[in-house]
């Protein structure tokens, strides 16, 4: 009886001494576990992204506003964009029932030009144009705390009497001031000039790598509501207590109802969502792009597959002789199915291996040439795949097995 150690080693042999001719029967397999593995590597570093991010505005938040998606988008359905604007007046209707809420902040989300280009900011002849301004009271920094590269964010007494005071993104300030010297400068914004009195410390997480807050300035919330009396895009950040996020959600969704005078069969009128909710939005997302990956490798591995029972067939007929051998020499059916099968799992695991290191080359060039995009490969991915791989010969070097298994010995011994 044969050890599945020897039958390993065996296996190997055979697909060593017809290399060539094994490389391009488990193309297939190569294709499809490179697929499934860079694209799981570049989901999971994106997860990971976005985690970062809610988990630095605050996991117990939550957030209400007019319409759903990125409340910093002037994109919606024309369904969403004809509800009634979120009124400022709101919030001190939450604070005072809200017993399950900690803080609650206030945000002007201010639109972009009438041209549709981004708000500019300008420091002499630099400028930059893909920043967004926002308006807040100083609430968020009770609501998720932020560290700061240089100065510190503006106070309750700059806010109350309109302040032209600003706190910028670390990337904004750092196009706007090569030097690294931004606290008590000066920059003009939308045609006024604003001082700067804070700069924050590079965001962390985001999404495809990019995080907003890098690229946008904040300014009080009195200052932008003098500047821009037009503009009634608020925002509401709630903050639930400890361990109470489920019961502020549905307390603040049920005042917020009540202040809308909304009846009971009718659907909200406005979004309220948590960062995890979010995040479960783009795990659907995410998650059939990663099922359109499946279906495309499998096709790889089909074909592969296939090829695998092709070039196993031809080796049984190619060593018919060898067989009768064997099983003169008194070698069992079992031994003979356990022969040819490590042979063909041997085959498309190689197969899985080189898919692999494939896919982890890939996805690190990947991440040297577009570093906003993170990437990083799972151990699960690389243990998935490998067992695919592997049960891919498995499945399709079963019957090449056992057909090698049911030869008659006298007539292979005969085979020429």
């Amino acid at each position: 009886m044969i050890s599945p150690r020897e039958n390993l080693t065996m296996a190997l042999d055979a697909v060593w001494t017809h290399r060539f001719r094994s490389g391009l029967t488990v193309l297939g397999i190569v294709i499809g576990i490179t697929t499934v593995v860079v694209v799981a590597s570049l989901l999971t570093g994106l997860r990971a992204g976005v985690v970062t991010f809610f988990d630095e505005l605050g996991p117990d938040n939550i957030f209400i506003y007019r319409t759903s998606g990125d409340p910093s988008s002037p994109q919606a359905s024309p369904k969403e964009r004809r509800r009634r604007p979120i009124r400022k007046e709101y919030a001190e209707t939450i604070r005072r029932y809200a017993g399950t809420l900690e803080d609650i902040s206030i945000e002007l989300l201010i639109p972009p030009a009438p041209s549709g280009s981004a708000v500019t900011a300008k420091v002499r002849a630099l400028k930059r144009t893909a920043c967004r301004l926002s308006a807040r009271l100083p609430t968020p920094m009770r609501l998720s705390p932020k560290t700061f590269d240089q100065g510190r964010f503006y106070t309750d007494e700059e806010n109350s009497r309109g302040a032209r005071v600003a706190v910028l993104g670390f990337d904004l300030a750092k196009v706007l001031y090569p030097d690294g010297n931004a606290v008590g400068r000066t920059f003009i914004v939308d045609g006024a000039e604003f001082t700067v009195v804070g700069v924050f410390s590079k965001a962390k997480g985001g999404f495809f790598g990019q995080n907003g807050a890098d690229t946008q300035m904040d300014i009080p919330l009195k200052t932008a509501e003098l500047r821009y009396p037009q503009v009634d895009r608020y925002m509401f950040t709630c903050k639930a207590r400890p361990g109470m996020r489920k019961d502020a959600f549905e307390e603040v969704d049920d005042i917020m109802r009540k202040i809308r005078r909304l009846p009971k069969d009718q659907a909200d009128d406005f979004s309220i969502s948590t960062p995890d909710q979010i995040i479960q939005q783009f795990d659907q997302i995410t998650g059939l792009i990663g099922l359109i990956a499946i279906a495309i490798s499998a096709l790889g591995l089909l074909v592969g597959g296939i090829g695998v029972m092709n070039i196993m067939l031809v080796s049984v007929t190619e060593r018919t002789r060898e067989i009768g051998v064997r099983k003169a020499l008194g070698a069992r059916r079992f031994d003979i199915i356990g022969q040819f099968l490590a042979e063909a799992m041997a085959l498309t695991g190689v197969g899985g291996v080189l898919g692999i290191t494939f896919a982890i080359l890939l996805t690190m060039l990947i991440g040297a040439l577009v570093p906003a995009l993170p990437s990083s490969v799972p151990t699960w991915a690389v243990i998935t795949a490998f067992t695919v791989s592997v049960a891919v010969g498995l499945f399709f070097g079963t019957w090449p097995a056992v057909k090698a298994a049911r030869l008659d010995p006298v007539e292979a011994l005969r085979y020429e």
